[in-house]
């Protein structure tokens, strides 16, 4: 969305387990966004209870001016993955765990969304991740797209296996993994999975991607920084049997030897309602960092 848009319509995307805590508060901003005299819109299974007019998932994006996520980051992660050029933003409610993504806490949320709505707000753009999964020439399954927020991540399905990948960065060749996976982690995912696995913490609006090996089997293979303009071609050897690819730990792929991914930038960013607490203070919060 490359400028603000006057906010007529509100959708609001309830957590998976649809608890009554979630239920309540979605109703609640329902009728606030209601005397507000806006409209407000609501997955069908939830529409019902919390008094707004229903609309498919997949449609949210292009019929509400505004998506507001009450739930946990995971939520809010299947939501950013069916945003496209719009860049419908996004604002996240935490009603879950850790929240990085979800900055918002239940008692901010009315008073946010009223500052929102009268057009005091900025947005972080994070960068996604496009990959495609490249089959062998007649296998029937064909090539499969994903879109993710965090990361894509190949790992082995049998416990006590190991991976052999070669990965190619920018046309180049970089480097041979010998690990029990590999994670391409968005700085938005740098404090997600690529974390447990060593990664670094990147500051969400800057360019990169990051290369987190899972319990690398040689000590010098460490997580790296790369610029977000390359493609990445990550190659299975002929005996990586078992494998498979995860979307923001969501979707998944089997992945067969000798198959290819590959992952580049995503045509398209996730805009993120920016937090009036800053990064430095988030951090310092979810990490305990005193």
């Amino acid at each position: 969305m490359a400028a603000k848009q006057v906010i007529r319509s509100v959708g609001l995307v309830v957590r998976q387990d649809r608890s009554a805590r979630a239920l309540a508060l979605a109703a609640d901003l329902a009728n606030w966004i209601k005397a507000q005299g806006l409209v407000p819109l609501g997955e069908p299974l939830s529409a019902r209870e919390i008094g707004a007019n229903a609309v498919e998932p997949a449609e949210l994006a292009q019929k509400a001016d505004l998506i507001v996520v009450l739930g946990g980051d995971g939520t809010l992660l299947g939501v950013a993955r069916l945003i496209g050029k719009r860049e419908t933003p996004i604002l996240g409610i935490n009603l879950g765990g850790l929240g990085f993504l979800t900055e918002i806490t239940v008692d901010e949320a009315r008073a946010t969304l009223a500052r929102i709505i009268a057009g005091d707000y900025e947005v972080d753009r994070r960068i996604m991740l496009e990959a495609v999964v490249e089959r062998k020439s007649g296998d029937e399954r064909g090539a499969e797209h994903f879109r993710a927020l965090n990361d894509i991540v190949i790992v082995k399905r049998a416990l006590g296996r190991m991976l052999d990948l070669e990965v190619v960065a920018d046309h180049m060749p970089f480097c041979s993994y010998r690990a029990d996976g590999l994670i391409v982690a968005t700085p938005t995912g740098s404090t997600a999975y690529a974390l447990s696995a060593g990664g670094p913490i990147v500051f969400p609006n800057l360019g990169v991607i990051v290369l987190a090996p899972i319990c690398p089997h040689t000590l010098s293979n460490r997580p790296v920084v790369l610029p977000d303009t390359f493609e990445l071609e990550i190659r299975l050897r002929a005996d990586a049997d078992g494998a498979m690819l995860t979307c923001d730990g969501q979707e998944t792929a089997q992945l067969a030897p000798s198959d290819t991914v590959r992952v580049h930038r995503g045509r398209h960013a996730v805009a993120l309602i920016r937090s009036t607490h800053p990064y430095f203070e988030i951090w310092r919060d979810k990490l305990r960092w005193g």
